[in-house]
């Protein structure tokens, strides 16, 4: 086939000698990258894929014409992997599991939300400049060699395809070195597997989506109960999600200390202001990141752990718990302090209100990327939610998020009665470091987090305590903070507290593997969150024994 291309670079140059080194590199680069950040090392580069010599004699051996577009092909599909692999890279890191493109669109949104929320708009845009420059520009370099390659001919073209032949050749040779040594494989077409892999990972994903589509068009029989609810009529329900609150904060040597002690100290003082405690674990469907989807688990009782099955679940009749309670005569409520912006997926909850940061009347500064401190978030619950001229019992939903990346500054709880709005606690918000000191030690990011978490705990506790009254809290874990804070193949279960003053009915939840106080039993059960919407459904509609406990104790009660 050489024969048929017309003259071009015909004797072996230094030039030609360096496209083949470039185009060799690269390939051999983006080919071998890991889609795991734990995986990198120069071991992993040492490995042959054997599509690089093949696509090296294609280019050198083909008809001029035809291997100047299989150069463009070839980093069109060489951009795909590179693209593929370092969103494997980013999603492993965040939520240790591999990006999935169909999945996971919008992924860049919201990482982008979050970073720009947390350096600074100018700082992230510069970021992301420079890492699309420096894609486009490896890109760049390759297919400007690949069509060096594709231009040679005469000697320089023999030459190279005799280079080339020989590195296949030397390829059966690495496979049997490392089938032999037991070891690894030192050669083989990886590269084309995993693109292969990708696009059955893409086909599965759209399988699923039909199947959770089968799922929400199922009928629900706990909605229809017409006993729903009774155990409880006529108490608050508050439903707590505690940002990045997982089962490492509680058991992992790091944290175990601190965690610990706080939840003895949350425990007691709970215990003194008349409450009962039952605590559990429960999977998360992410970790990392993504709460709206351990949200929208909880609250459906289906599992969704990706975007596309959220936004299926937005579109659908499917009935929330919140909505649930609605139409069993509660008043629902939201209190999301991350919701800066327009957020139509409410709809489907079935709120009566909505109170997202502008409505809560915070007139303090952030704390970086977090709105207002948790404390702040329940001073406002408490004052326009739970104590306005309505007589309905609240069911309420509430996102606490001092406990958000980057964990810097931590706040410090203080006196109710001086909470105000907000403005308190500017000193708070402008102390410690910024964001790009902590994160520049990893030591240091993982003592921020842990810091955030007590202070969550502390607050929730400290709050119940004294403006609890006869409400019925659910206090857990959204997920699991990102691995570089849990270590990798942690486990993705959160704590679940169960706190009311109604003994009895904490009681039955430790049929569900529920262990009294604060401390969930380390051999107890992590239950899947899609099952505990209908957990809950049944043991607040189980109608009572007995009569209830006596009212709670005097004073207990005063206002903020």
């Amino acid at each position: 086939m050489m024969a048929d291309r017309p003259p071009g670079k015909q004797n072996l140059s230094a030039r030609t000698i360096g496209a083949a080194f470039v185009f060799s590199l690269i390939a051999l680069f983006v080919l071998n990258l890991p889609d795991h950040p734990h995986a990198f090392s120069l071991r992993a580069f040492l490995h042959l894929p054997v599509e690089i010599p093949i696509l090296a004699l294609a280019l050198v051996l083909l008809p001029r014409r035809i291997a100047l577009w299989l150069a463009a092909l070839c980093t069109v599909l060489l951009g795909l992997v590179l693209f593929l692999r370092l969103g494997d890279i980013g999603v492993q890191s965040a939520f240790q599991r591999r990006f999935n493109p169909y999945l996971d669109v919008r992924i860049f949104a919201d990482g982008w939300n979050v970073f720009s929320g947390a350096v600074g708009p100018l700082a992230a845009s510069l970021a992301v400049v420079g890492a699309v420059a420096a894609f486009l520009a490896v890109l760049a370099l390759f297919f400007l060699s690949a069509r060096a390659l594709a231009r040679l001919s005469g000697k320089a073209a023999r030459a190279m395809a005799f280079a080339f032949a020989g590195v296949l050749a030397a390829g059966p040779a690495l496979w049997g070195a490392g089938a032999a040594t037991g070891t690894r494989s030192y050669a083989d077409a990886g590269g084309s597997a995993y693109v292969v892999a990708r696009v059955e990972a893409v086909a599965t994903a759209m399988r699923d989506m039909r199947d959770f589509d089968r799922m929400l068009s199922e009928n629900d029989g706990l909605a229809d109960s017409e006993t729903l609810f009774r155990a409880v009529e006529g108490r608050d329900i508050v439903l707590v999600f505690i940002e990045s609150y997982g089962r490492s904060a509680v058991e992992d040597p790091r944290y175990a200390p601190l965690i610990g002690r706080r939840l003895e100290a949350v425990e007691e003082e709970l215990s003194e202001a008349g409450f009962a405690v039952a605590s559990g674990w429960s999977v998360s469907p992410t970790m990392g990141g993504l709460s709206w989807l351990a949200h929208g688990t909880f609250l459906s009782g289906l599992w969704v752990d990706n975007q596309a099955r959220y936004d299926r679940l937005m579109m659908s009749e499917r009935k929330s718990l919140n909505r649930l309670f609605r139409e069993a005569g509660w008043r629902t409520a939201a209190i999301m302090p991350a919701i800066t912006m327009d957020w139509p997926e409410s709809a489907y909850y079935g709120y009566d209100t909505i109170f997202a940061s502008d409505d809560l009347g915070y007139r303090g500064k952030p704390f970086n990327w977090v709105t207002m401190p948790d404390q702040y978030t329940l001073s406002a619950f408490d004052g326009l939610v739970r104590h306005v001229d309505d007589e309905r019992p609240v069911m309420a939903e509430i996102a606490l998020i001092s406990s958000h990346a980057p964990w810097t500054p931590v706040p410090e709880l203080i006196d109710w009665a001086d909470v105000g709005d907000g403005s308190v606690f500017d000193r708070q918000a402008t102390s410690g470091d910024p964001p790009a000191v902590v994160w520049a030690d990893r030591d240091r990011v993982r003592r921020q987090y842990i810091r955030t978490i007590d202070y969550a705990l502390q607050t929730i506790g400290d709050y119940i305590a004294r403006f609890g009254e006869d409400a019925i809290f659910i206090v857990l874990g959204d997920h699991q903070p990102a691995p570089l804070v849990t270590g990798p193949d942690a486990s993705r279960a959160v704590p679940v507290h169960v706190i009311s003053r109604e003994a009895r009915l904490v009681e039955r939840f430790k049929s569900e593997g529920f262990a009294p106080g604060m401390t969930p039993a380390a051999e107890a059960p992590e239950l899947p969150m899609d099952t505990m919407r209908a957990r809950v459904i049944r043991i607040f509609s189980e109608t009572p024994s007995a009569d209830r406990p006596a009212a709670f104790p005097e004073g207990v009660k005063s206002a903020l």
